[in-house]
């Protein structure tokens, strides 16, 4: 068997490859866009009667606090698409640059992927979002909102990209 071959014990540990960036950073993104878009829609529009403009317009609160993304219509809630996109890229970006430096994250690519979703959820939730426009004094911790969208950070967020790198990475050393 050559060195570029892969068997089916390959997907896992024996991966050696370095993912490659446009693929995991803009497909990722794509992806895990889509992903944590059908879940908000699904959770907070459709379980929590959200309306489904607010969803995104509480994105855009972000950039321009919550009563201007509110006022802003229809053209905040597209704002709050594009900026929800942004995010989802430059998350998939970071795990791709930590995955140049720590070879173990393609290598162990579910763990690391489910785990990487749940600080990503954090790190959004507890330090990007009070340095925000969004006036966080008001926000209160609810334990049956904060669950489901930990959880689904973990399987629709870290894992896709971290999935995606090591597919990536495999591809990569198959071409070299």
């Amino acid at each position: 068997m050559s060195d570029t071959t892969f068997t089916h014990s390959d997907v896992g540990a024996h991966v050696t490859g370095r993912p490659r960036p446009l693929e995991t950073i803009l497909l990722g993104g794509l992806v895990v866009g889509i992903l944590d878009m059908l879940f908000a829609f699904v959770f907070y529009g459709f379980i929590l009667k959200i309306p489904y403009l607010r969803v995104f317009q509480g994105v855009a609160a972000g950039l321009l606090g919550r009563d201007a993304a509110i006022a802003g219509g229809v053209k905040t809630f597209l704002l709050g698409l594009v900026l929800h996109f942004i995010v989802a890229t430059c998350i998939a970006a970071v795990y791709y640059l930590a995955s140049l430096f720590l070879p173990f994250l393609i290598r162990h690519a579910v763990v690391c992927g489910l785990i990487y979703g749940l600080i990503a959820y954090l790190v959004m939730n507890y330090v990007v979002i009070p340095l925000s426009a969004i006036d966080v004094s008001k926000r209160t911790f609810d334990f049956n909102t904060f669950l489901p969208a930990f959880i689904a950070h973990a399987f629709l967020v870290g894992l896709p990209i971290a999935l995606l790198a090591r597919r990536s990475a495999k591809a990569n050393r198959s071409t070299s």
